[in-house]
């Protein structure tokens, strides 16, 4: 499964120099992250106490724009809703503009900034959507 996961993400993220490895999947599996894989998308999140984070979300570029990411959010917030998590929050690139505009869609709310935050430079806007 990791290394179908691994083959994923590098569709997923083709502009990327560094890709998650089937290890780095397993990693965050065994640290106690819920993963949910499809045919072409992958999100990842972990929770704590009455709040989730997404670690990651990936969608390939011929599978965008279909409305997956919205399914895998869906099915995430319904999963994390039964263990009693109240809020989710997110980090994303400030140039990822598809990104931030389906989180709004989704009901995310920008909540503040880590400057410089991503390896490119960029900016990350923290997300919070509470449930």
């Amino acid at each position: 499964m990791y290394s179908e996961l691994e083959n994923l993400y590098a569709k997923c993220f083709p502009e990327k120099s560094q890709k998650w490895s089937a290890n780095d999947f397993a990693d965050l599996k065994k640290s106690g992250c819920d993963i949910i894989v499809g045919q072409n998308s992958f999100i990842v999140w972990r929770t704590a106490a009455d709040e989730a984070e997404i670690i990651s979300i990936g969608v390939t570029p011929d599978a965008r724009r279909t409305g997956t990411a919205s399914a895998l959010l869906q099915i995430m917030e319904n999963d994390v809703k039964q263990s009693g998590v109240k809020n989710i929050f997110l980090e994303v690139d400030a140039a990822n503009i598809p990104a931030i505009g389906l989180y709004h869609k989704s009901g995310f709310q920008n909540i503040g900034t880590r400057p410089q935050y991503y390896d490119n430079g960029h900016d990350a806007i923290i997300m919070k959507k509470d449930i």
